[in-house]
Order: C-alpha cells, then structure tokens, then sequence
C-alpha cells in the first residue's frame, strides 16, 4: 500500500476536476457518487496504508514517496514528494476518515442546494489541499497545501455569496489568515538563507547542529512559523475569522473546524519541534497565547445566542488546550486531544446542523428547546459530543485528551501550576458552553416546531462519531487506569516524551479527581444558567456590560476596525488619485511636453535651421575653448 500513497491526495483533487469540470452536467445522484466516493476511496487507500504501517512498519518507521522536481536552483531543491510518518499518518486518517462522513452527511444536508456540484468540488479540494499539507516533505510544497487550503476556505465560508454578509466573512478570513501566512512566507526564506534547504527532515537535523539554543536565529525562525500557525488555527491575536466563518453551511463548518484547516497550525508545530525547542522563550509564548485563548474564547462562548457561533468560539478554546500542550513540550498530548476534538467537534457541528435542518433553519438557541422528544437520535449524540468535549470521567474520549493535557502543563519542566490552573478554569467554562447548548436547544419548553425530519445520510455519520467520542480515548489510557499509552508510543518515533519533573501517579490521579469535579460543577451552572435565560433576551446571570464585551468576543474586531480597516479606508480614499501613478503619469506628461518642445524646432524654415546650428557651433567651440 505504501506505493499507493499519493493516490491519498490525488483521488480528492481528481473528484474536484471531474466536478468543476463536468459537474454542470451530471446528475445529483452523480454528483453525490463522485464527490462522495472520491473521498470514500482516500480514507480507504489510508486505512489500508496504516494497517501495512502498523503491521510491517517502514525502515526509520518512515517512507517518502518522490513524483517530480518542481524545482532545482542551485542545489535548492523542492520535489513534490510525500514523506509518511507516525505524525502524517495520524493527520491522514482523520482528514480523511472525518472528511468522509462528512461527505456523507452533506449529501442530506445540501440536497436542496442548487449549486449542489460546486459544493462537493470546493469540498474534494478542500481536503485535497489539506492532504498535501500534512504529506508534504518540504516546506514549499507544504505552503502550497497550506494556501490552497486558504483558497478553499474562502471559496466555502462564502458559498453562498449572493449574501453580501457571506462574502464579507469569506474575504475577512481570507484576509486575517494571509497575514499569518506572509510570516509563514518570510520564515520559509529565512530557512533558505541560513540552512540552504526546504526539506523539512534536513532542516529537522541542521537546525541542531548549527544553532544554538535560545539563539537569535532560532527564536526568529520559531516566532515566524508560530505566526503562520496563530492565523490558520484562529488563536490570539488572528481569532477574529473563525467566528464569522460560520456563515458557510454547516458541513463546511464541521470540516473546517473538526478535520481540516484550524488545525494546520497545530501541525506545523508538532511538525517543527525540532525548531520549537531551540527556543524555550517562544515555547513559552506558544503556552501563553494558548492557555489566554482558550480562556478568551470559552469564555465568548457562554454567551453567543447562535449555535453555531458559540461552536465556533468553542474550537478556539479547545485549539489553545492543544496550543497550550504544544507550548510545554507535551506534543503527543497536543495531538491526542487534536484526534478526539475532531471527533467530537465534527458530532457537535452535525448535530447542531441536524438542528438547523429541522427547524427550518433557526440557529438562534433562544428559539430552541424541547428537541430531546422529537429529534431523540440528534439528542443523544450531541449529547456525546457535549459530554466529550466537557471531559466527563472515564466515559468519554475528550476525557483522556484533555486530562492528559493538564497532567502534562502540570509536571512539564516548561510547565507548571501556573498554566494548569488556567487549563483547570478553562475546563468549567468548557462544561457551562457545552450544556448550555444542550439545555437551551433539547430542553425545556417548545418554542418551535419541527419542521423537516433528517434523514440516514444524516443521522449515521451522527451515530459513527458519537461511537467514536465514545471509545477513541481508550487510545491512551493513564497510570492511574490500566495504563495503556498506545497512542504517545504509536508517535515517539516523531515526536518526543516532555520533560516531566513534578510526575507521579498520586499527582495525576489528585489532578484527575479535580478536574472531574470541575466539570460536573460546569454542568450544574450550565443547568442554572439555562433556566434564568429569558426566551429573547440577554443572559440574566451576568452584568449587561460583560454580556456585551464577551458577545462582541472582547471588542477584537472593534479594535482592528478602529486601528487597521478604517486608516487604511481613510487612506486609500485620500489617495483616490493613486500617488504612485502620479509619479509615473508625471514622467509620461514630461515626455510629451519635451516632444512637444522638439516638434517645435522642426518648423520648414531654413533660417531658423541655419541660425540653430551656428549657435550650436558657438557653444561647442566655446566649450572646447574654455573647458
């Protein structure tokens, strides 16, 4: 199977030839068949290369798979080849596994939808993109996955771009994640310049031997890739996108959110740790912007009225839990917690999706309620899915994820009580969102009626996931359990155990014990909280001005607003005329008038042409006489 690696991403991007191409022509059923099957048989290809990865592991536990040069400068070299590890191997299946229920369930979600085939074509490139990211052996092939998966986005967010709405939050994602991507492009260069190489597992061993730790350059190097990252993953200071990327349909926001984009930047991390540990300030900083994220974001999220964007708020927070393992050096955690978010945020988008199908489109969470008896499959899974990523005890998958995250920040050398403590809050404020949403939306009086049924296209990629949410934290089970790390042994061959200094087996069960405390206490505010929320109103159980600030997600877009967008609108509308064109308009006006001056001399009249060259004469014997 491992000759058949780049089939993986080649398949999602022909399913995207044959439907932008052809789509126009082709029936729904087509549609569905190409779109679908495209990504069904990549998932396919990946599982069946994992199991020959599990079975018969690869020399190095590694393979790369060479197709073509793009370029050779110089010795500068970058191929379109795919390197398959412990680390991409992970991020295929989920891409792929994730993105194929997805397919699935958009097929019902989507079946009124009249541009039906530019829909699964924007999809299949999607994941086609994301594919050729997290394969990518050298860092320009990767930034080639890494735009086209910007590409996707806004082409997504903004489907339905008849809505001026939607076309403003498909350019304001595509615009705050470009400038990400412009560090991202300068540490690319900078890579080049110092290390002479694009090869990713190259730079990964130069980088130590040339570079001292904490040294100007590495801490440079490190800074520009985490500038990439905070835009693609939506962490502070570049959130402001994820929230109003909510205006695409809910499948494109179950796979932006759940399997695909928001979580490159996680992956370039974990990729470049290597570079990442050359710099414990910025290893720091990565911590920081996690641990203030999930705080910010969560905390956003108590208060948003619609179900999608408290989701949204939702994946910010929990992609700064993975940002905030990163930061201490726990990469395997900040990857486990990656698998089970995908899981269980891809259920929480679907379901609430389900919601919106058959409330006709509602997504206000005050004109919900009562939906547990009339929509009781949605119920119980997006139960599972609030459950998971509330980390209730032994249960549920975001459980193991998230404990083994705060055991880590907790003992790492690069850790400590400090960023725990700010994991622990982050935790019951998880578990307030999370069932506030069930509450408000399954519980409770009527407040709508149920006006479209979903159907099996539906309701079984729900019931898959929520098994998942179930049963994929028994992956890595902690000492103080049966003690089973199958998944951090599964990626030692890439990435390395933390420095753990305050580790034992009495801490972490102490921490669990805690945590497991915490978020039953969530639940029970979740449950007060819902009750003195007035059907249309504001929440009663905070001031009108916090209300305000957290709705508005801390005044963010205000503040870019007032610092960036209008002094950049106030100067382009004073520079209507184009001062730069002025430059080269005024050297055109030059031109003429001296050709117009020339034209001048050529009168016809021989006197004149007899004076002009006696006096020419006179000047240069003059010149020749006294210079």
């Amino acid at each position: 199977m491992f000759s058949l690696i780049w089939l993986i991403p080649a398949i999602p991007l022909a399913g995207f030839l044959v439907l932008a191409v052809g789509g126009a022509h082709l029936t729904r059923k087509s549609i569905s068949a190409v779109g679908v099957s495209s990504i069904g048989l990549s998932a396919s290809i990946a599982i069946g290369t994992a199991l020959q990865f599990f079975a018969a592991p690869p020399a190095g536990h590694a393979i790369t798979q060479q197709l073509w040069t793009i370029f050779n400068i110089n010795g500068l070299r970058a191929n379109v080849a795919f390197h398959l590890d412990a680390l991409s191997l992970l991020m295929v299946l989920v891409i792929t596994i994730i993105g194929f229920l997805i397919h699935v369930y958009s097929t019902g979600y989507m079946r009124e939808e009249r541009d039906y085939a530019r829909f699964f074509a924007y999809m299949n490139l999607f994941i086609a993109a994301m594919l050729v990211l997290v394969l990518a052996d050298n860092l320009f092939l990767l930034f080639v996955g890494w735009e086209g998966v910007g590409l996707c986005s806004y082409l997504l967010i903004g489907f339905w771009y008849h809505d001026p709405k939607n076309g403003a939050a498909a350019t304001k994602a595509f615009l705050v994640t470009r400038v990400g991507d412009v560090f991202l492009a300068i540490g690319i260069f900078l890579f080049i310049a110092n290390l002479g190489t694009l090869h990713i597992a190259t730079l990964s061993r130069l980088a130590p031997e040339q570079w001292a730790v904490g040294s100007s350059i590495a801490i440079a190097a490190s800074l520009l890739l985490l500038g990439g990252a905070l835009g693609k993953s939506g962490q502070l200071p570049l959130q402001v996108w994820l929230p109003d990327a909510m205006a695409g349909p809910t499948p494109v926001s179950a796979l932006i959110h759940a399997a695909t984009m928001v979580t490159a930047g996680v992956y370039l991390i974990a990729r470049m740790h290597v570079v990442f540990n050359l710099a414990p300030s910025v290893m720091f900083i990565v911590a920081l912007i996690g641990g203030a994220t999930l705080l910010l974001a969560g905390s956003c999220a108590l208060v948003q009225r619609d179900i999608k964007r408290a989701l949204a708020y939702s994946t910010i927070s929990q992609i700064g839990y993975m940002f905030l393992a990163l930061g201490v050096g726990a990469w395997s955690a900040a990857m486990f917690h990656f698998m089970t978010h995908a899981v269980f945020k891809a259920l929480l988008f679907m379901g609430a999706g389900a919601v919106i199908v058959a409330l006709h489109h509602e997504q206000d969470l005050y004109k919900m309620g009562g939906l547990r008896h009339r929509l009781p499959v949605v119920y119980f899974t997006f139960l599972v899915g609030a459950a998971s990523i509330s980390a209730i005890p032994l249960v549920t998958a975001g459980f193991y994820s998230k404990d083994m995250i705060l055991y880590e920040v907790w003992a790492s050398d690069k850790g400590g009580a400090l960023l725990w403590t700010v994991g622990f809050i982050g935790a019951f404020i998880t578990a307030v969102y999370s069932f506030r949403i069930v509450f408000l939306a399954f519980h409770g009086e009527a407040k709508s009626s149920v006006k479209t049924y979903i159907g099996k296209s539906m309701t079984i990629p729900l019931v898959l996931l929520a098994i998942a949410a179930t049963f994929v934290g028994f992956l890595e089970i902690p000492r103080t359990l049966l003690h089973a790390p199958v998944f951090s042994h599964f990626l030692e061959t890439v990435l390395p155990y933390p420095s753990l200094v305050n580790a034992s087996v009495s801490t972490e069960l102490v921490l669990q014990i805690a945590s497991a405390g915490i978020v039953f206490a969530g639940i029970g505010a979740a449950y007060l909280v819902s009750r003195r929320t007035r059907s249309g109103s504001s929440s009663t159980y905070l001031p009108a001005g916090v209300h305000a600030l957290l709705l508005a997600g801390f005044g963010f877009d205000w503040l870019y607003d007032r610092l960036i967008v209008a002094p950049f609108i106030l100067s382009a509308r004073a520079n209507r005329n184009d001062a730069i064109d002025f430059a080269y308009t005024g050297a055109v006006q030059i031109v003429e008038e001296a050709a117009y001056a020339a034209r001048l001399t050529q009168s016809g009249r021989l006197r004149w042409y007899a004076a002009g060259i006696g006096i020419g004469a006179v000047i240069a014997v003059a010149v020749v006489v006294y210079i």
